[in-house]
């Protein structure tokens, strides 16, 4: 159990502030799309100066790439609750206008053996980090078709152009896919505080 009197180690605080720093780009990305965030409108909404943004990430591409994707070794919310409200965040940011640089790299996902191996291996990763968040049986099957789900709704609306996809704003495709996602995360019902709504 944590002490809460214990201050927290730089490393903690550079954590928690990398993960709001995140969550906001996430949230400024889905809703304005890739070119129209800007890295001041991010640290407004995450609390901190624009140069600490730049310090942390880089530039606005590296932000994006980050947003987007979760490495390796970032830990997941080990609360399905919290796990589902991620997911749904990312593909919100995946939905929105994308960078244009983005588009060639995931056509290559399906044309090219290496970059194959590589979307393989890093949803590989992904989905051994949410199964091991996700409670009940068949953690690990149900976490591969959240990331399919996910990936081919994607797909369907910045690779493939489906037309209902394509035409439709973020905010309505994440609110369809919220029960399915919740469903396989083992959270329906519950808002996104956790709280029950029946």
């Amino acid at each position: 159990m944590e002490d809460a009197n214990q201050p927290m180690t730089r490393a903690e605080r550079r954590r928690r502030t990398e993960a709001r720093i995140l969550a906001a780009a996430r949230e400024r990305f889905a809703e304005v799309g890739y070119d129209r965030t800007t890295i001041r409108a991010v640290a407004g909404g995450s609390g901190v100066d624009p140069a600490l943004v730049m310090q942390y990430f880089g530039d606005k591409k590296e932000l994006f790439r980050r947003a987007v994707e979760v490495p390796p070794d970032e830990e997941l919310p080990d609360d399905p609750v919290q796990l589902t409200e991620l997911l749904l965040s990312i593909v919100g940011v995946k939905l929105s206008e994308l960078p244009q640089t983005s588009l060639p790299l995931l056509r290559s996902t399906f044309t090219h053996p290496e970059a194959t191996e590589r979307m393989r291996d890093a949803m590989t990763r992904q989905v051994e980090q949410a199964s091991a968040v996700l409670p009940g049986e068949e953690a690990e099957l149900r976490s591969a078709l959240i990331l399919a789900i996910l990936f081919g709704v994607s797909t369907g609306r910045n690779l493939i152009g489906l037309g209902p996809l394509r035409d439709a704003t973020p905010e309505q495709i994440t609110r369809l896919l919220r029960p399915c996602i919740e469903a396989l995360t083992g959270t329906p019902g519950r808002d996104p505080q956790g709280r029950s709504e029946a």
